[in-house]
């Protein structure tokens, strides 16, 4: 982790690293990682928006609309299985536990959105980190 602990670092700086480490998973686990990620902490949400994450056999197949059911349903059983691994992520650097994940993808765009519910509200927390001086 560049800049010290995720205790020291700005909100900015820690959806950068939610969005490097959800990169290095889709990399490492599906395969071929996104064009472009970007984490957003909301309160007690933790939301994620991947750009480009259709291979190229996948954007021709999603021409049809059996091509395209077929993606969703594939993709959606990878990250299932998958689940613990993208919970870890976002438990290792909010130090918060993870009440549920959602997910979708987009067959028309390219995009997926991946969505946690933390167990509090993790942008306060990290506000009130900054506010007494840390």
């Amino acid at each position: 982790m560049v800049g010290g602990r995720v205790s020291e670092m700005t909100k900015g700086q820690i959806e950068a690293l939610i969005s490097d480490s959800i990169i290095k998973f889709e990399k490492e686990y599906m395969g071929r990682g996104p064009q472009e990620a970007k984490a957003y902490i909301l309160k007690d949400i933790v939301f994620i928006r991947l750009k480009g994450v259709l291979t190229p056999a996948e954007e021709q197949l999603a021409k049809t609309a059996e091509g395209a059911l077929l993606i969703k349903k594939t993709r959606m059983q990878l990250l299932e299985g998958a689940r613990g691994l993208l919970e870890d992520i976002v438990i290792n650097i909010t130090k918060c536990q993870v009440k549920s994940l959602h997910t979708d993808i987009s067959t028309k765009t390219g995009e997926r959105v991946i969505i946690f519910t933390l167990n509090q509200d993790y942008e306060a927390q990290i506000a009130a980190t900054f506010k007494d001086g840390c």
